[in-house]
């Protein structure tokens, strides 16, 4: 082959990259590369450079200078929005239900809640129940509260013209911590008794809501003839669904200490009201 022919380039030709002093010709720093060390030293600085742009963007708050993307406060806020809108139509639902509850047992039908369909998918043949102590315990103070149930059945509703004529039965029995104060706002009388105590319906009725609220916990609503309604709050859990009819003495509930603001221990806040207005309960009940 002649000499003087060129030879081709090969990826493993070294080159090397230097910088001199351009008065003194000193060679300062000096580099010697292949073409193939050269691309895989660029290629692995592309992607460092390219990993690290993402991961400051990722975890640190510079993606908030991006066009469009909110900032903490803004996703905070959105966030709240949904929660605020979620509850919203949660408590319109309930509304609407409520009203169309109530205008279904004033008109005489039966509420739409009451209709339930079953499930064919359960076997309910194979369910089987257990008893256990405090169910009997339960039981056994219920039927002993029974036996000196007065209840007013033998009285038509239009025979009795005030509530002074009926005999409200004790929802629980205990001591008054909270008394009836209208100028307080507040329109019912606080009874403290055992955790855990059955509470009773004051009267026969319908139950007209059933529900919890954050001030309350789980409240009870019972319609009584003669535009009387009862009101049973901070229950632990209720027995009864909204359309259920009730007898006086009936237990409805469980004592409790449900709700968020107006409550500081196991009790329960019980209301009267007639024709709209709020009554003292300890002028018709002795607790």
């Amino acid at each position: 082959m002649p000499k003087n022919e060129k030879k081709k380039s090969n990826w493993r030709d070294k080159y090397r990259f230097s910088v001199t002093n351009d008065t003194t010709f000193e060679e300062i720093w000096r580099i010697k590369l292949t073409q193939y060390n050269a691309f895989l030293l660029i290629t692995c600085l592309v992607l460092f450079f390219i990993g690290a742009t993402v991961s400051l963007i990722a975890f640190t708050n510079l993606r908030e200078f991006i066009p469009g993307y909110p900032d903490v406060t803004m996703r905070r806020n959105i966030l709240l929005s949904a929660i605020r809108l979620d509850s919203l139509e949660r408590e319109l639902a309930l509304r609407d239900k409520y009203f169309s509850n109530l205008s279904a047992i004033i008109s005489g039908n039966q509420p739409v809640e009451a209709f339930s369909l079953q499930d064919t998918t359960k076997k309910y043949q194979a369910i089987t129940f257990k008893t256990f102590p405090e169910d009997s315990a339960l039981r056994s103070q219920v039927e002993k509260d029974d036996r000196f149930n007065l209840s007013p059945g033998t009285l038509s509703p239009e025979a009795v013209t005030s509530p002074a004529a009926l005999h409200f039965f004790p929802p629980v029995k205990g001591i008054v911590s909270g008394k009836y104060d209208p100028r307080a706002r507040h329109y019912g009388t606080d009874i403290v008794t055992k955790p855990d105590s059955p509470v009773s319906a004051a009267l026969d009725g319908t139950v007209i809501f059933t529900g919890w609220t954050m001030e309350t916990g789980f409240v009870i609503e019972i319609q009584h003839s003669n535009n009387i309604v009862s009101v049973y709050k901070h229950n632990e859990r209720l027995l009864k669904d909204t359309g259920d009819m009730v007898k006086t003495g009936e237990v409805i509930a469980i004592v409790g200490n449900s709700g968020e603001l107006y409550t500081s221990g196991p009790h329960l806040h019980f209301e009267i009201w007639y024709k709209g207005s709020p009554l003292d309960p300890e002028k018709y009940i002795i607790f």
